[in-house]
């Protein structure tokens, strides 16, 4: 698989039916390594070893219903009260972050109402902090770690 921009990370694989598998720490399980998957996977390492957020509160490939349409989220990282912190939207290496990609997190937010949003190919990371008040997104540097409370 090709090297992203993330640190190096262990990772558990298994094939199956001639199919590479990766195991997700959060789903508890294998999954197969499709580029998006690999780039997921890396996004959930991220999230753990560098901005520390729990396992406990994150949750992957999740169903939300907008505007009647079943769509799927790839990462979300709740607070503790229950709210969402953060969404986050991987795509594969090969796909180029354009406006279509932000437009497509900001519709699942309208669902989620998360307080950050990240976008990431693997190679390019996008952070951004929403203003509800001014209907837009801040970009930012990084994603801000959970508060404690």
């Amino acid at each position: 698989m090709l090297k992203l921009n993330f640190p190096d990370y262990s990772f558990r694989f298994k094939n199956s039916e001639n199919k590479p598998l990766i195991f997700d720490v959060i789903r508890k399980k294998f999954v197969v390594l499709t580029p998006e998957e690999w780039v997921r996977q890396h996004v959930i390492q991220f999230l753990i070893s560098e901005r520390h957020f729990s396992p406990a509160l994150m949750n992957v490939e999740k169903q939300l219903i907008l505007h009647g349409t079943k769509k799927r989220y790839d990462v979300v990282v709740f607070n503790s009260d229950g709210s969402i912190h953060l969404i986050v939207e991987c795509k594969a290496p090969t796909i180029k972050i354009a406006q279509d990609t932000f437009d497509q997190i900001a519709r699942y937010n309208l669902v989620t109402e998360a307080s950050y949003l990240m976008v990431t190919n693997g190679l390019n990371h996008y952070f951004c902090r929403m203003d509800y008040e001014n209907e837009r997104y801040v970009f930012l540097e990084e994603v801000p770690n959970q508060k404690k409370e």
